[in-house]
């Protein structure tokens, strides 16, 4: 049996890094996790092969070669999935689909082969067993959540680690809060499952033994979801960092409480950690209450933000706008708040109704919904009528991406943040760093891309001020900045006419398609999630 194992491309957005990613000499932020994992679960004997095409065209004779072809996506990935879909019925393949993109909407994919809706490791043996007898059902759904101990390692041999700017991994599912615009529960359940220690440093070191060195993703919907469990387990990595010369610096996603425990922050810093994304969304507490996240209600935002800072790990931050509970003063709000933070990677989106989320149901009771999202968080694009207006939504949002990604904000934010760091972890120093710091010097420092020029220097000075340790981070800084204003700004420019809102009632007079600000329809990921 010949398997095909294909992954569908991410648009430019804020999480893709493409424009970052030039400076590295890398075709893509982080290789398909999902199906290196699934590759690992195929039986002994099958061929198989995987094409990233975030990475590389997927060639006409490979869909050939191919008995079965395996296709997981995201909501983001919903273009391109459906033209790899397109190219392998022309050919007459079968089609294996999963992923969050087709197990929340799999009404839409009567035409798929097979379904794997749910996590998978649970049903990829009869999965594989039936459709090596050719008498694959249309459906196979997961029956709950998977103990992940099911979990193989995934196959590293399947991709080239040059390709790539950091590695995926995953210690744990789920999350333990509800909120009310968040998939993930849906998805992945509220119970914390988490892999042993010893079963998550074994796949670290089975990257590390694969070649790997650098960066890793641990892409957990909210790491420290079981506090008990993940301290156990950074006790462990702590040392085995320790003992095979410290290779990697690892980044993932957490919840705000974080800062309240020094304990669990200090075990991170010791594990290498230097980057965490915080779902911040919002300083309006009503519109906190609102989507049902009291958990950031409970402190300081601001100071919470700093804490983990003061820890070495830079805070990613993920922003909202547009709750039923936000006037026009939130767009200043938000701006301030980021600026006051020192949070440089300012995720701000637009609030939009995922399938079958707890938002999602409620707008369509009060027939409210006017679309389907499009899975991109940061594009002007509405799926729902919102309390304040659509254009003024539009409008206020436009304001914040183009204050906080204009040079002089981005840079003031940059020195707000290398004043609050105490930076820990620090990178060694490799070819594609030297690489990344000669190519900056050419396009910011010299031929003024963006008009970050001025800035690039006053920053790479700063920082020598501030603590010359900090020097490389303040290069990563202006190339990251850059990438967010290419992507999130610079190539993006508002419709002239959106969803005009009408009558007493609110009712909308609905277009042809979502109010998106890009005219490709880009779409980028809210997880990176197995």
């Amino acid at each position: 049996m010949k398997i095909l194992l294909v992954y569908p491309e991410i648009p430019d957005t804020f999480w893709s890094f493409k424009h970052a990613l030039k400076f590295v000499s890398k075709k893509a932020a982080f290789p398909p996790l999902s199906l290196l994992t699934i590759a690992a679960a195929i039986p002994a004997g099958w061929e198989k092969r995987l094409v990233d095409t975030n990475v590389r065209r997927l060639k006409d004779t490979e869909i050939l070669w191919a008995d079965y072809v395996c296709v997981s996506a995201m909501h983001v990935q919903n273009k391109s999935a459906g033209e790899i879909i397109s190219r392998c019925r022309k050919y007459g393949k079968k089609i294996i689909a999963g992923g969050p993109y087709f197990t929340t909407s799999p009404d839409e994919f009567a035409g798929i082969d097979h379904l794997v809706l749910g996590e998978a490791e649970s049903i990829l043996p009869e999965l594989f067993s039936d459709i090596g007898r050719r008498a694959g059902r249309h459906v196979y759904e997961a029956g709950g959540h998977p103990d992940l101990a099911l979990a193989p390692v995934p196959d590293w041999g399947l991709i080239d680690f040059s390709d790539y700017d950091s590695m995926l991994v995953q210690f744990s599912r789920g999350c333990p809060f509800d909120c009310e615009f968040c998939d993930i529960v849906l998805l992945n359940g509220r119970s914390q499952r988490t892999k042993s220690p010893e079963q998550f440093i074994g796949e670290i070191d089975s990257l590390y033994r694969a070649g790997w060195r650098g960066s890793v993703f641990i892409v957990d919907d909210n790491f420290i979801g079981s506090k008990a469990k993940v301290k156990a387990m950074l006790s462990q990595l702590a040392g085995w960092m320790d003992r095979n010369g410290r290779p990697f610096h690892f980044f993932t996603e957490a919840s705000i409480n974080l800062a309240d425990d020094e304990e669990l922050m200090d075990l991170m810093a010791r594990a290498g950690f230097n980057k965490v994304f915080v779902g911040i969304e919002t300083p309006n507490v009503e519109s906190l209450k609102e989507t049902n996240k009291y958990q950031n209600t409970k402190k300081d935002l601001l100071q919470s933000v700093r804490a983990i800072q003061k820890r070495g790990m830079e805070v990613m931050g993920g922003f909202i706008v547009g709750f039923d509970n936000d006037t026009e003063t939130i767009f200043q709000r938000q701006i301030d708040f980021i600026q006051k933070s020192g949070i440089a990677a300012a995720m701000v989106g637009i609030l939009n109704a995922l399938p079958g989320t707890k938002l999602w149901n409620r707008l369509g009771k009060e027939g409210r919904l006017i679309g389907e999202s499009s899975g991109d968080n940061t594009a002007v694009c509405v799926n729902f009528i919102p309390r304040m207006g659509m254009q003024k939504l539009m409008d206020g949002y436009r304001s914040v991406l183009e204050t906080i990604y204009s040079p002089e904000i981005y840079y003031r934010r940059c020195v707000t943040f290398l004043k609050s760091y105490r930076q820990q972890t620090v990178s060694k120093i490799n070819a594609s760093g030297v690489l990344a710091f000669f190519k900056s010097i050419w396009r910011i420092g010299i031929k003024n891309e963006e008009g970050f020029r001025r800035y690039f220097w006053r920053l790479l000075l700063k920082s020598l001020l501030i603590n010359p340790r900090t020097f490389g981070e303040a290069v990563r800084l202006m190339i990251v900045g850059l990438h967010f204003r290419k992507s999130m700004c610079t190539s993006r420019s508002l419709p002239q006419e959106a969803y005009r809102l009408a009558g007493p009632d609110g009712s909308a007079v609905i277009g042809p398609a979502p109010a998106c600000m890009n005219e490709s329809e880009d779409r980028t990921t809210q997880r990176l999630s197995t």
